[in-house]
């Protein structure tokens, strides 16, 4: 589809959270207005799944929209984020059948950025306007080196916020006036889960896979003792499914402290907490250790690390890092997130001419 007025393309952008869902209204490259909607946990917790949440998220997208005066029958496309499917390179892809059919599947886990491509198609086909996911956290440029892990059964997967990680570093490129083709940085999503990467000349060659490994973060166990592990699941009423959520849900801050809000748990050490203060320094050390640890696969060639996500808006934390591992490469700091501009901009390439939607065609069984 090409419009035939160039920059008045209308375009809904949706970004699901753990906790929030994002929206963005954007005609052509101008963001005319955005919400965050937060969703307490307490809420959430009543769906036994994250698919489970779809029509409560939907129908606070419905209604932010009417709030805001606008129609979605205006709209040109919708975009969400993409969620874990089987590996595909970086790119916007259309949604169909089989994106959607394993968007739903939840497999190897749940993910909130499933419920992006879902529900963008489903605001899109009744107006039978194109709906799209753009570089989802499925996206595989790994090394092959990188996917060994020592046990053949369990091969490591490229899993992170790829959508955030490419527009940080194409925003770096842009500051050092460096071809992103010829920049190497290590880069750091510091969100709910912690994506560290290694980005070498415009492919992420190695990511940490936020869900299993490196540190931990609000929401995420990161990287585990393997015999702890195993004792766990074992335990008498251990089931597969507590256990995925131990790991991906109710670990990191929200297991030691009860709250995924970094912002509550520095109001804790303000008042005397000597727990969050412990467990706040700690991410900070494992955090640095991963950047350590990936600075390995671009063998000391580093332009910058990047430390992006919502948590870098934490001036102590983010120096807390800085001091850590500033002997490394100079760290540039990009607070917050700019996937809601990637959405739109990913769309936007399709919708003008500039580039087709890719079909997802998974991989056989």
């Amino acid at each position: 589809m090409v419009m035939d007025s160039v920059g008045m393309e209308s375009i809904l952008a949706i970004n699901p959270g753990s906790t929030s869902t994002k929206i963005a209204w954007f005609r052509g490259e101008e963001e005319l207005w955005r919400e965050n909607l937060s969703h307490p946990v307490e809420g959430l917790a009543s769906y036994p799944t994250v698919a489970d949440q779809f029509a409560f998220r939907l129908g606070e997208v419905e209604r932010v929209v009417r709030e805001r005066g606008y129609s979605l029958d205006d709209l040109h496309c919708v975009v969400g984020r993409g969620g874990i499917l089987d590996p595909i390179e970086s790119g916007t892809y259309a949604v169909g059948d089989l994106l959607l059919e394993h968007l739903r599947r939840g497999k190897p886990w749940e993910h909130a950025s499933n419920l992006g491509g879902i529900m963008a198609h489903a605001l899109a086909e009744p107006r039978k306007i194109p709906s799209f996911i753009v570089d989802p956290v499925a996206v595989d440029e790994m090394d092959s080196v990188a996917r060994i892990t020592g046990m053949p059964e369990i091969p490591k997967r490229s899993l992170a916020h790829a959508l955030n990680i490419k527009a940080t570093v194409r925003r770096a490129a842009r500051d050092l006036e460096k071809p992103l083709e010829a920049c190497n940085f290590v880069v750091v999503h510091l969100g709910g889960g912690i994506s560290v990467c290694a980005h070498r000349k415009g492919r992420m060659c190695d990511v940490n896979n936020a869900n299993e490994l490196g540190p931990f973060s609000p929401e995420r166990a990161g990287g585990v003792p393997a015999g702890g592990l195993v004792e766990l699941c074992f335990r008498e009423g251990a089931t597969l499914a507590d256990v995925r959520k131990s790991l991906v849900s109710q670990g990191g801050l929200v297991g030691y402290l009860g709250t995924s809000d970094v912002r509550q748990v520095k109001q804790r050490i303000g008042e005397g907490d000597a727990e969050a203060l412990a467990v706040y320094k700690a991410m900070i050390w494992q955090v640095a250790k991963d950047i350590g640890a990936y600075a390995v696969p671009l063998e000391g060639e580093i332009d910058a690390i990047l430390l992006t996500g919502g948590i870098a808006h934490d001036e102590e934390f983010c120096q807390g890092i800085i001091e850590k591992v500033q002997w490394i490469a100079p760290v540039l700091r990009y607070p917050g997130e700019d996937e809601m501009r990637a959405l739109a901009e990913g769309a936007l390439r399709v919708l003008r001419g500039e580039e087709k939607a890719k079909k997802y065609i998974g991989q056989a069984e």
